[in-house]
């Protein structure tokens, strides 16, 4: 016989396949009788007989798909034997599917690519999932997870299958979303529905449709001058949305090739990383800022490029020293010059910008200028003082000039500011009285004295020149007497000078510069006239023509020491030599009459012998200078017989003549002269102390 079970896999060991008595049509007891026995057709046995129940029992949980696959019908195949009588019936057992698995693709993710630029429409096939069930629980529809991008297209291939497809409905933007992520389910029909899932990897190639981008476009950097050379300005912040060669960007300054820009000998660019820095020192005061221009470039094709704006400003540091400008100089300056008078006009700057660049200007206080303020950085070096050539004949004035900055720098400027001289001084002696000797008989032209005079202005205001007044104070004028030399002040006598006529002579000298208007001042030099043993004794009494003699008679018996006679005589000289000695020349007889040699008088030096007749006697009257000059007179003594003469009666002496007392009263005048000149002298002298 032939006998169909059917069974579902799922089903425990143990579960009824089929009452198999009942269907053979025997006794359950006979079962055991007639020795029923299972043999599988597989080799592997499934069932097993309950012959005391006579049913088909499941011996082993059934997999069908281990068992048949992807078999639309999976049968088992078994027999039976009976003996007595012998009999063999074919069991056919079908295995029912059961929905005991998930639909599963061959891969848990799949990953797919597609061009940015991909037009929508464009579709991308995904490999099918497997599911071991069969009929309503294989695979019965796939689904796709939401996305604005994709859409799920299934298309039925011509045994079946369904293919699953993702179509791209919308325009992709890599640079927005360079990759979608996508969940593919699979279902089956079962009941319940079993699923299965793979993650979908959907990469957007990219395409250079997007230029580099900087961030900011245009950026400000601060940065202080005198920085170390390759110090870092910035890193230029350069975006390309493109990815590959496309979003690969190489940096490069931007130019003009008429113009090209003065930064890029002071600052270099990294090519591949966008670092500027510096490759030069900044100055400042040389440039303030700088403009520079980048360029970004990518490496797709065609390439895209986009710039970026640099502004680079220098934070001015105190590194450069103010700068003194003598825009004009008056020198020299007079100095009578009135306050406030402009000396010099002073320009000062400082490249340094701000605190740095404010300057001020100084003088030393002690001088006799002060600065003053014209405009900004300018400034007026005026007096503030008088000035006095005599005390200063110049100035060496330091002007210095100090900046804000933190440190402080200064420079300084020193010039010579040159006095010039007013005759505002009139010459002046070394002595308002001086005094000078000079022998009598000098020859004309002897220098007599230098009178020295000094003038504290300078050039033609000192330059001085000497001349003697006429004040009339000399009889006869004094110029007949004496010259002096008017550039050295050299007093000379014009004529020989007689002592016996004029003793001293007051020049007055004056001494005049040659300013303008010129200045003056006087002196008087008293010229002594020093005496010379030029006149011989002159003898006044008894006065005889010359080559004559004098007769005088004495007693006969006159005793000794008898008064004779007295020689007076006089010499115009003074001094030694003015002082006169008497004395009897030496004759070849001794003679009885001795000469008092100071008084002159001649006395009866021993008595008169009877027979003695007259005496002659040459009386010589010496003066006391050198050489000594004398006089002598011849007297006749004559004895005579009581002869008694008053002698004093007999002397007839001469009155004074004018000549004598006009001696008299120039030896007071001297006298009084010198005494008032002592006394100017110790009083100056004095003063002075």
């Amino acid at each position: 016989a032939q006998l169909h079970y059917s069974v579902p896999e799922d089903r425990e060991p143990g579960f009824s396949v089929g009452d198999l008595a009942k269907d053979l049509g025997v006794e359950v007891r006979s079962l055991a009788a007639r020795n029923l026995r299972l043999v599988s057709e597989g080799g592997q046995q499934h069932f097993q007989v309950d012959l005391a129940a006579g049913v088909l029992l499941l011996d082993s949980r059934l997999d069908r798909e281990a068992l048949c696959g992807q078999s639309p019908t999976c049968s088992l195949h078994l027999q039976l034997v009976m003996e007595n009588p012998l009999q063999l019936h074919r069991v056919e057992v079908d295995v029912l599917d059961v929905n005991d698995n998930a639909p599963q693709f061959p891969k848990p993710e799949v990953v797919l690519e597609i061009t940015e630029v991909a037009n929508p429409g464009t579709r991308l096939p995904l490999e099918v999932a497997e599911d071991p069930d069969m009929g309503s629980n294989s695979i019965s529809t796939y689904e796709l997870s939401p996305s604005k991008h994709f859409a799920l297209s299934i298309n039925v291939r011509g045994d079946g299958v369904k293919m699953p497809e993702i179509v791209l409905e919308k325009a992709l933007d890599r640079e927005k979303v360079p990759v979608h992520h996508l969940t593919l389910t699979a279902l089956d029909g079962g009941n319940p529905v079993k699923s299965g899932t793979a993650r979908v990897t959907i990469h957007v190639l990219d395409a250079n449709d997007n230029p580099p981008v900087c961030d900011p476009p245009v950026s400000k950097v601060l940065l202080e001058e005198n920085v170390p050379v390759g110090t870092l300005v910035t890193k230029l912040n350069v975006t390309d949305l493109d990815e590959g060669p496309n979003g690969d960007v190489e940096y490069s300054f931007k130019t003009s090739n008429n113009a090209p820009g003065k930064f890029t000998k002071l600052f270099s660019l990294d090519a591949r990383t966008g670092e500027i820095r510096t490759k030069a020192p900044l100055d400042y005061e040389e440039s303030s800022a700088y403009e520079i221009a980048v360029r970004a470039r990518d490496k797709g094709s065609p390439a895209m490029e986009g710039h970026c704006h640099l502004r680079v400003e220098l934070i001015d540091i105190n590194d450069n020293s103010p700068e003194i400008v003598l825009t004009s100089v008056s020198s020299p300056v007079q100095e009578d010059a009135a306050p406030g008078t402009v000396i010099a006009l002073i320009g000062v700057k400082d490249s340094d910008s701000g605190d740095n660049g404010q300057v001020r200007l100084q003088i030393a206080k002690e001088l006799p200028f002060k600065l003053v303020s014209s405009f900004k950085e300018h400034f007026s070096l005026v007096t503030s003082g008088p000035l006095d050539r005599e005390k200063a004949s110049g100035y060496n004035i330091t002007v210095r000039a100090v900046d804000s900055g933190s440190p402080q720098r200064a420079t300084q400027k020193t010039f010579y500011l040159r006095i010039a001289d007013v005759n505002d001084n009139a010459p002046n002696f070394s002595s308002p009285f001086d005094t000078a000797h000079i022998q009598e008989n000098s020859l004309p032209g002897t220098s007599v004295f230098s009178v020295s005079a000094s003038d504290p202005d300078e050039g033609n205001n000192a330059k001085l020149s000497y001349s003697i007044l006429d004040n009339g104070m000399q009889d006869v004028p004094i110029s007949t007497y004496f010259r002096i030399d008017q550039d050295n002040g050299t007093i000379y006598t014009v004529r020989a000078l007689d002592y016996e006529q004029d003793k001293v002579f007051q020049v007055p000298v004056e001494v005049k510069d040659a300013g303008s208007p010129a200045l003056s001042s006087t002196a008087v030099v008293h010229v002594f006239v020093m005496d010379e043993n030029d006149n011989a004794p002159s003898i006044v009494y008894p006065s005889v023509p010359k080559g004559s003699a004098f007769h005088q008679a004495i007693p006969a018996l006159a005793e000794p020491g008898y008064l004779v006679t007295k020689i007076v005589a006089v010499d115009a000289d003074s001094g030694h030599n003015a002082w006169l000695s008497y004395q009897l020349q030496e004759s070849a007889e001794a003679l009885p009459f001795q000469v008092e040699r100071r008084t002159g008088e001649i006395r009866l030096a021993q008595a008169l012998r009877e027979s003695e007749d007259s005496h002659r006697l040459v009386v010589e009257v010496r003066d006391n200078g050198m050489p000594s000059l004398s006089s002598s007179v011849v007297i006749v003594i004559s004895p005579e017989e009581n002869s008694m003469q008053d002698f004093s009666k007999s002397l007839d002496l001469p009155q004074s003549s004018p000549e004598d007392t006009n001696l008299t009263l120039y030896l007071i005048i001297s006298l009084v002269s010198i005494s008032l000149v002592s006394c100017v002298m110790f009083g100056l002298v004095a003063a002075r102390c």
